[in-house]
């Protein structure tokens, strides 16, 4: 059996992987493990739980506050809430543990549950493996007036929402957006964060209803939020995912605008305020080559980490860096919270398209992405991959061939028997034939079949 916490938690299909008894006892070893680390020494510990509004929340979400008050934490159950307002609240109100349930961009069906420290921290991976091998172990219950005891507190999230208001530099007055939530925990308080914020918003893809997050709209499917845009003359649309810590957008001509430049976008204006610390963004291998060129033009060093944000705030961390994220939207502000926020990430996007008195696709136009092919090679021999000899020599070849102006990633999948040929080049053409023609290679050295 592999190991239960991914990057982002424990996730799976609700009520078959992610059982009602899997998330209480997860909640009980979490709080036995922590209260063995000295986390709770000297005072009676408190947590916050939240979530998505999916249907499996509800049953996941009382399972988790039973097992953590068996265990003699107080619980707060704060409801329906963005994954960051979870991170923020368990940082900024004497709390020692977070848990927020949620599977975030994935379908429906799915579910998850991820962990949060006292500073709003995802938990370690080394305490993640104590809470794994500490699962329906026999603990000392407590009794009486030892166990803990549970609250609602659905007005918390609202503390949250005033401090991502409180940070933004410019105004919103005068913007008309267009605010999709993907129907899920941003529903509310996504479109209401850039109302106070001073936008006008146009409310798209924001009435959950348990079954319908992020079906068909939210930041994994932008489109209808781009349309919306141009339809309703806005001067920008944004997208959230499912638990609101991505966010995508569009400019005024319906263009999509990713993570990578929203990135680069808020790089170049912390880095004009004199706020980009180290005058470096951090990125991942994902990221396109475009956004490192346009970088460089303007003095601003990237950094690379593996594929997620909790590699990508590993770093940001080791090096004190302020701006970090992902192409998917998950965009990292540290001077403001402690993970991925795609509400916050959208009011600094927009604060930016104030400022600058212009448009989002004047702004945009600053990263241009190269042309990308990605091919996918099935059925191969994934663990040789770095380490065959001609698939090296191939890869060279095509570095030599695009220079300053491509690149070439090979990333095996995680999960299935497969590699992913990635080529970025000045056209797509190029791109295309590089990427099949090194795809050929890896399915002629690496095939199962």
């Amino acid at each position: 059996m592999g190991r239960l916490f991914g990057t982002d938690g424990v996730r799976g299909v609700a009520n078959r992987d992610v059982t009602a008894e899997l998330a209480l006892d997860l909640a009980v070893a979490a709080a036995h493990v922590l209260g063995q680390r000295g986390e709770f020494s000297g005072h009676r510990p408190t947590a916050v739980v939240g979530r998505d509004p999916r249907a499996s929340g509800e049953f996941l979400s009382a399972a988790v506050c039973a097992g953590l008050a068996s265990a003699g934490v107080d619980v707060v159950d704060i409801g329906v809430v963005p994954t960051p307002a979870v991170a923020y609240l368990a940082a900024n109100t004497n709390t020692d543990l977070g848990v927020m349930i949620s599977a975030s961009h994935n379908p429906m069906a799915d579910n998850g549950i991820k962990f949060f420290d006292r500073t709003g921290s995802k938990l370690d991976d080394d305490v993640e493996d104590q809470i794994e091998a500490r699962l329906r172990g026999d603990w000392e219950r407590p009794v009486g007036a030892g166990v803990g005891r549970m609250t609602q507190d659905y007005a918390a999230v609202w503390r949250y929402v005033d401090h991502i208001v409180s940070t933004v530099p410019y105004t919103l007055d005068g913007l008309k957006v267009v605010v999709d939530s993907a129907n899920g925990a941003g529903s509310e308080v996504g479109p209401e964060a850039l109302r106070r914020a001073g936008a006008e918003v146009v409310v798209i893809g924001s009435y959950p209803d348990g079954e319908n997050i992020n079906e068909g709209y939210g930041a994994t499917s932008p489109r209808r939020m781009a349309a919306a845009t141009v339809g309703h003359w806005a001067h920008a649309g944004v997208s959230f995912d499912g638990d609101a810590d991505r966010c995508i957008a569009a400019d005024e001509e319906g263009e999509i605008v990713d993570g990578d430049q929203i990135m680069g976008i808020l790089a170049q204006a912390h880095a004009e305020r004199g706020t980009l610390a180290n005058r470096t963004l951090v990125t991942t291998v994902m990221s396109n080559l475009g956004l490192k060129l346009a970088m460089e033009r303007h003095g601003i060093r990237t950094i690379e980490t593996a594929v997620g944000d909790r590699y990508v705030l590993e770093e940001m961390r080791r090096g004190g860096y302020s701006v970090g994220g992902e192409q998917s939207g998950h965009v990292l502000l540290t001077d403001y919270a402690t993970t991925g926020d795609g509400i916050l990430t959208a009011l600094h996007l927009l604060s930016r398209l104030a400022e600058s008195r212009g448009t989002m696709s004047e702004l945009a136009s600053g990263i241009v992405r190269l042309p990308q092919s990605l091919v996918n090679v099935k059925d191969v021999d994934k663990s040789r991959a770095s380490t065959d000899e001609v698939i090296f020599s191939a890869v060279k070849e095509a570095e030599m061939l695009l220079g300053s102006t491509g690149r070439v990633l090979l990333r095996p999948s995680g999960t299935e028997a497969l590699v992913r040929v990635m080529v970025e080049a000045p056209s797509q053409q190029q791109a295309d034939d590089v990427a099949h023609s090194l795809a050929g290679v890896v399915r002629a050295r690496l095939s199962l079949v």
